[in-house]
């Protein structure tokens, strides 16, 4: 998990991207070189160049690495979190990217099966317990900030959401098919994705009073608005701009670590996630969905509750402050994200009431 200018988590980009020689991850990098020595011990696993080696690029909800030699081989190595996905779950990941990307028109990053034809290897050292490892292509292009003008690449977001969602309705899941749910439970439930957001740095009184509020009203929403077939299944769940390229005028997706079943309008807020409070976000939202309803139309219900999803995604992300408070991440944004998280939900509050 990670802001658009901050150093990515599941990066497939290419090597304009910030995080590729970031500061942070340099330091990162220094503190945990058992991790380090894990990834480059793994590459065994994989038909890369003997003389390969790995460099920490993010490390977040997982640690990724960009894979590269003197000769130009680049890929890009993720080493799973210990205990967020089962192997099962990963591989569900795989199958749906595969899918969306044979049938669904949507461009997905290309996965490099290790040298037993499997998609997840496992592996592990003396120093560290085993680790899920997955291991894409380098895809080239760059990851779009928050103050260029988004509204071209929204508009296409918004088109990628729409066939994603249209895919998703129709596709066969496996009867095994296992994967996170992103509903108002798995945000504010006794076992909630990235837990409390009580427990995050900032969350006062007054702004504790303000978000038990508004978690109130996102509930009796959601409720409302319900889960049928048309609102509600399997989606991406985390297409912020972190995990996005822009390659000759044209947005990728990648990083499907978080797809699971949610809200499709949970896309779009996303989309906007660790900038809600941004100038461009009304532009944004009206190119989203201008692009989206090029292939897929909104009733009413759907156009009325996206500030809702909006709202339940920043409170899921003030929340995964706290569970991932030792992430460069979580602290750059210990200082403010909660009280501006309050501000948003007394606007929401103001506007949304029943």
């Amino acid at each position: 998990m990670a802001t658009s200018d901050t150093p990515q988590d599941h990066m497939l980009a290419g090597s304009a991207n910030p995080a590729m020689n970031d500061p942070a991850m340099n330091e990162l990098a220094m503190k945990d070189p058992v991790l380090i020595d894990l990834a480059n011990s793994a590459l065994t696993l994989w038909d890369v160049p003997s003389d390969a080696r790995v460099r920490l690029i993010n490390l977040s909800e997982n640690a990724t690495f960009v894979v590269e030699n003197d000769a130009g081989f680049k890929s890009i190595l993720r080493v799973h979190r210990p205990g967020y996905h089962t192997r099962r779950a990963i591989e569900c990941e795989i199958e749906w990217m595969v899918a969306l990307g044979r049938e669904g028109g949507v461009v997905t990053p290309p996965v490099i099966r290790g040298i037993d034809g499997n998609p997840v290897q496992t592996f592990g050292t003396p120093k560290l317990s085993n680790r899920y490892l997955v291991m894409f292509e380098f895809l080239a292009g760059e990851e779009p900030v928050p103050d260029q003008d988004l509204k071209g690449p929204f508009h296409q977001l918004g088109v990628i959401a729409a066939k994603t969602h249209l895919h998703s309705m129709r596709w066969q899941r496996p009867p095994d098919f296992e994967r996170l749910c992103w509903d108002d439970a798995a945000v504010f439930g006794a076992d909630a994705n990235w837990g409390d957001w009580r427990d995050a740095v900032g969350v006062d009184a007054e702004v504790k009073l303000v978000l038990e509020a508004c978690e109130t009203l996102l509930c009796q929403r959601l409720a409302a608005y319900g889960q049928g077939e048309g609102r509600f299944g399997l989606i991406h769940a985390d297409m912020r701009l972190a995990n996005l390229l822009v390659h000759h005028g044209q947005v990728r997706l990648i990083d499907f670590d978080d797809c699971g079943f949610g809200w499709f309008m949970y896309d779009f807020a996303a989309g906007i996630s660790f900038m809600e409070d941004h100038v461009q976000v009304p532009a944004l939202k009206d190119a989203w969905i201008e692009g989206y309803q090029t292939i897929r139309r909104l009733d009413d219900a759907d156009l009325h509750e996206i500030d809702t999803m909006v709202m339940l995604r920043r409170m899921a992300l003030l929340a995964w402050t706290a569970s991932h408070a030792e992430t460069p991440l979580a602290q750059s944004l210990a200082g403010h994200f909660a009280p501006v998280s309050a501000e948003l939900a007394e606007r929401y509050l103001a506007e949304k009431r029943l």
